[in-house]
């Protein structure tokens, strides 16, 4: 009996060894990568990119904090003091869930799913037109972070931004990246038409907010939609419309559907 009762004992502790060497081996792997394996930047989840909207450019205050000469791997920048005539040709590349959710240059947090950019030397932040030059896709980007530090390389596209691009596989493309001024509405909306008139949608403190109504007019009437800050105000404008029945039957269409009450402005 005895004999028995140290054996159940010995097993007993045999099984205690075991689960703690097992929960030592369990801890180990999941600090694998901060030990051993350097995480890697990759795609993130499929999304639909016709659902995604360009950035909308807005005047925004141009600080100091993220717009000073910086140093990196030894090379010192020199931020331009306007993104104003800016245009250039080079290669594109693309960052992604390795940084998902830090925080950009600016202060930012940054999302793989959304139309921001990453440049050496433009202002922050900044607006740029990236046109893939394979394929002829093209997207407005808002310039929030510093990168890409690579020689042959000149900007740094989100991951989304890559997908409407057309290069997310390949890694790289060749591009060409053009200013986009945020008090110029024709050429924030990339339309032609340069007369017409705009109806105001709505008006907020925030950003944001201005956004999202722009983004949801702008989907539902198929017209460009842009945002002017003025008076401590984002205004929400569509346009510009030149033909006056036009003008009529989209405030109606937005009234009934939307119940929107928008009002005809002049720019």
């Amino acid at each position: 009996m005895n004999f028995l009762k140290a054996a159940r004992t010995q097993n007993r502790s045999a099984t205690v060894v075991l689960l703690s060497l097992l929960l030592v081996l369990l801890g180990a792997c999941s600090n694998w990568q901060s030990v051993g394996i350097p995480i890697q930047d990759g795609a993130g989840v499929p999304v639909d990119i016709s659902s995604i909207p360009d950035a909308v450019p807005i005047d925004e205050e141009i600080t100091s904090a993220s717009n000073n000469p910086y140093q990196q791997f030894g090379k010192t920048y020199v931020v331009l003091p306007s993104n104003k005539g800016y245009r250039e040709t080079g290669t594109a590349s693309w960052y992604g869930s390795k940084f998902h959710g830090r925080k950009t240059s600016n202060g930012d947090t940054y999302d793989m799913y959304a139309m921001t950019a990453a440049h050496k030397t433009l202002p922050i932040p900044s607006y740029v037109r990236v046109t893939n030059l394979d394929n002829k896709r093209w997207v407005i980007v808002r310039v929030n972070d510093r990168g890409p530090f690579h020689d042959s390389r000149i900007i740094d596209m989100s991951y989304v931004a890559a997908l409407k691009l057309g290069f997310a596989k390949q890694g790289t493309a060749d591009v060409s990246v053009a200013a986009v001024l945020p008090n110029d509405p024709i050429t924030a909306a990339d339309t032609k038409a340069a007369n017409g008139d705009y109806l105001q949608v709505g008006a907020f403190d925030n950003r944001q907010s201005a956004t999202m109504l722009a983004t949801r007019v702008g989907n539902s009437t198929g017209l460009p939609a842009v945002i002017r800050k003025k008076d401590h105000s984002y205004k929400v404008l569509l346009g510009p419309i030149a033909d006056d029945r036009e003008l009529l039957l989209i405030k109606q269409t937005l009234k009934q559907k939307a119940n929107i009450s928008a009002f005809t402005v002049e720019l």
